[in-house]
């Protein structure tokens, strides 16, 4: 331990065993304690950050540090206020030979072993939040501002003449089902009955667009979209006397970069407020967000950010334009097979059967869940949710579905009771498939066949059901057409890419801001999630017409 931060230490300790202790052993009372409930979860000891920094010593202000724990099976942290001429090694220090007492007493006790099984605590490491730190503003970003708020508004359809007006509506209620499931998620850190509330919403297929359901599925609905890229490099072949040139793809590829500019200024943006803005006691995860992004920021320029391991990317809810500039690039040789309809099927189903076969042996292997990962199952993020090995199905499903609705030339749908059928069909395996998480919500102890058989299925069957509800609305059976339809949906399909990027930081910053764990509760998650939306919404508009469409 330095010299300084020593004495200062010794300082504080000697003057809150004093009878009369002054001002600064307010020190003291900054620190985390145990709270109640912590079988049910709540183990985090935040303290209050705010009242550690505002104490001032004789020679030392107070510096806010957190300790992270494991006692057991437990991962908890705890805050501390220590002088803030301690560094993080000097705290470490401290904490790892139990030199902060109090009555000889240790500040950082253990939780009590009838609630953990464990007395004995191990550290894993600290973060110390300094006040002292200088923003560096060397990087000036120059925005043009265009006036295309009357684009972004008008409710004629940005889907091509011929059809696809449903996909307008299937892609924004993909995006709330997103922005609903992310509200739940991201608290999880700063909850103090997290485990009780995740019980009950477990339990009950009515939670099924927050953490319960297969959030994770929309997602697989925004990779079936890619049918319009087959769609649009088709018409541009066409227009080519139908010769795929290099020109052609590479301007076709040139087109999705287009989402670099948004991208990378919501990089900067988010870094910009995890640096700057003033914290609360949770803002711990989001800094090594801002470490990731100074090592790995080349990986999202590149668009290969999901190829890193998950906890390294920068800006980690980007790892998807990722694995979708990766999926479009394959358009262009999927598209010229299809001159050679024997081999294109070849192709097409030997990669089909390759991500089906991928997921389940890595199931198996890894042991992983179907159902919404928890911390001790990383293994589910890191090696299989976000790599295009296991996400191409759907992807390669909404390409085969492109080409045949750019090439039929007769109706598929030719009576009402092949509709009705398809619709009977559609929605029982959508229930299916939402319903069988419930099932096999465990984590297996062994390679399990079930787990692996629908981690494996699931995305390829998923994509099939939804093309069902787009052929059948292009065809016009159901009344769901006119809801999918509907011109409410296109300006929300507008700036649906914005809302995507950005509504992560408004969750982060809410998070960020609290002293105090939340209660997880039905009426607390409603107001978070229509708050977050209502967020989302206003500053994807302006985000869409200052940054986006100008490119």
């Amino acid at each position: 331990v330095s010299q300084g931060c020593l004495e200062d230490t010794n300082t504080f300790l000697r003057e809150i065993n004093q009878d009369e202790p002054k001002g600064y052993a307010v020190l003291y009372d900054a620190f985390g304690k145990v709270g109640s409930n912590v079988v049910g979860g709540n183990t985090n000891q935040p303290g209050l950050l705010q009242q550690c920094r505002s104490a001032h010593g004789p020679s030392f202000s107070g510096q806010y540090c957190q300790v992270f724990l494991r006692q057991g099976r437990v991962q908890y942290f705890v805050g501390i206020c220590v002088p803030d001429s301690c560094e993080k090694d000097d705290v470490q220090t401290l904490v790892l030979y139990d030199q902060l007492q109090f009555n000889q007493m240790s500040l950082i006790p253990p939780l009590p072993s009838i609630l953990v099984n464990q007395s004995t605590q191990e550290m894993i490491m600290t973060h110390c939040l300094s006040s002292k730190i200088a923003p560096d503003t060397s990087d000036i970003t120059c925005i043009s501002i265009q006036k295309t708020t009357q684009g972004i508004f008008s409710t004629s359809t940005s889907i091509p003449v011929g059809g696809y007006a449903s996909l307008n509506g299937i892609r924004v209620l993909s995006l709330l089902w997103i922005i609903c499931g992310h509200s739940a998620q991201f608290p999880v850190i700063n909850s103090l009955n997290y485990k009780d509330w995740r019980k009950t919403v477990e339990s009950s297929p009515f939670y099924v667009l927050t953490i319960s359901g297969p959030v994770f599925m929309a997602v697989d609905t925004f990779l079936l979209l890619g049918l319009l890229s087959a769609r649009s490099l088709l018409g541009s072949i066409n227009k080519a006397e139908d010769k795929l040139s290099l020109s052609l793809v590479g301007n076709y590829l040139l087109k999705r970069i287009t989402i670099q500019p948004l991208h990378l200024f919501i990089m900067c943006l988010t870094i910009g407020l995890i640096s700057l803005v003033k914290w609360g006691p949770y803002w711990f995860p989001f800094i090594d967000t801002v470490m990731d992004c100074k090592t790995y920021w080349w990986a999202n320029l590149l668009l290969i950010s999901n190829l890193l391991p998950v906890h390294e990317i920068c800006i980690p809810w980007t790892w998807y334009l990722s694995l979708d500039f990766q999926c479009y690039a394959t358009t262009p040789l999927l598209v010229y097979l299809y001159r050679n309809r024997s081999v294109f099927m070849v192709v097409a189903g030997g990669l089909l059967l390759m991500t089906i076969v991928a997921s389940a042996i890595m199931t198996a292997h890894l042991q992983l869940p179907v159902f919404q990962p928890s911390t001790t199952s990383e293994n589910y993020v890191l090696y299989y949710y976000v790599k295009p090995y296991t996400r191409y199905g759907p992807f390669l499903i909404g390409i085969l579905t492109g080409i045949y609705l750019t090439t039929k030339k007769n109706p598929l749908l030719k009576q009402w009771w092949q509709a009705a059928l398809g619709w009977l069909c559609c929605l029982s395996l959508l229930a299916l498939l939402v319903g069988l998480p419930y099932i096999l919500k465990e984590t297996p102890a062994n390679p399990s066949v079930p787990h692996a058989l629908y981690q494996g299925l699931h995305r390829p069957l998923w994509a099939l059901a939804v093309t069902w509800i787009i052929l059948a609305c292009e065809e016009g059976y159901g009344f769901i057409k006119r809801f999918l339809s509907l011109t409410f949906w296109v300006p929300l399909s507008n700036i649906s890419f914005a809302c995507y990027l950005i509504h992560p930081v408004f969750i982060i910053l809410h998070i960020g801001f609290q002293e105090t764990p939340i209660h997880y509760t039905d009426i607390n998650f409603m107001y978070l999630f229509l708050g977050h939306l209502v967020l989302t919404l206003a500053v994807s508009y302006m985000l869409t017409v200052l940054v986006e469409k100008p490119y």
